[in-house]
């Protein structure tokens, strides 16, 4: 209780997050929001995003795969200026995207571009992180330079109703065989983020728990609270 109860010097901005080149760092812990613009209203999806960055998300990736270009980029472009450098912002596969909004990075799907070819395209100082379902996945990818992996299904998650979780262990083995950061994702909230930080994840990130909540911003406070509080306690076991 005492550590729920402190204050959160771990949160940080982008501008905190720089290391010595010019590339963003991932902080670390990261509690990452993933958009969904059908969980909710629309038009307050924006101010739902501000509302969370202000109650501790660190990372931004817009994922919204059914929009046409011209669409996510205005929405990109929106997203940007209401988090105004207090957190970062990837986009979702699109490169061109995410080179025409200045975004700080992209996340790629197993699929995806080649990690080199994205970076080719968008410069040496961008965030790239690679999505990953098995320890196969997560190998094939370790000698590519992605700045972290996105780790699923975690937990059974309303979105993605018909994927089976694969759970926290998957977290465990992949950080014996590779050590880029990891962010566990699929159905987690405030209650089981411990169970993904513990397995050696460095954050989570999170879609229903924030944006289908009344109070996005008090969402990722407490979400932000339990991964710093887990987090703390992991290091001094």
């Amino acid at each position: 209780m005492l550590l729920l109860a402190a204050p959160l010097p771990m949160y940080r901005n982008r501008h905190q997050c720089k290391v010595d080149q010019m590339r963003p760092a991932l902080p670390n812990p990261c509690l990452c929001l993933v958009t969904d613009r059908r969980l909710g209203d629309e038009a307050t999806l924006v101010d739902r995003i501000a509302g969370a960055v202000s109650g501790g998300v660190d990372l931004v990736q817009l994922r919204e795969k059914d929009l046409p270009g011209g669409r996510l980029l205005e929405l990109a472009q929106q997203i940007k200026e209401a988090i105004n450098d207090s957190a970062l912002l990837i986009i979702n596969e699109r490169v061109d995207v995410a080179a025409a909004v200045s975004a700080d990075g992209v996340q790629l799907g197993e699929e995806a571009l080649p990690i080199f070819e994205a970076r080719n395209i968008l410069g040496p100082d961008t965030l790239i992180g690679r999505s990953v379902h098995s320890l196969a996945g997560a190998l094939r990818t370790k000698e590519q330079d992605a700045d972290f992996l996105l780790v699923g299904t975690m937990f059974a998650s309303r979105s993605h109703p018909g994927e089976k979780p694969v759970g926290p262990e998957l977290v465990r083995q992949i950080k014996t065989q590779c050590s880029v950061p990891l962010i566990g994702i699929g159905g987690i909230e405030a209650g089981n983020t411990r169970h993904v930080i513990n397995a050696g994840a460095n954050g989570v990130a999170v879609i229903s728990s924030i944006l289908a909540s009344r109070d996005p911003k008090e969402a990722a406070r407490q979400i932000k609270l339990a991964i710093v509080a887990s987090s703390l306690a992991a290091r001094t076991s």
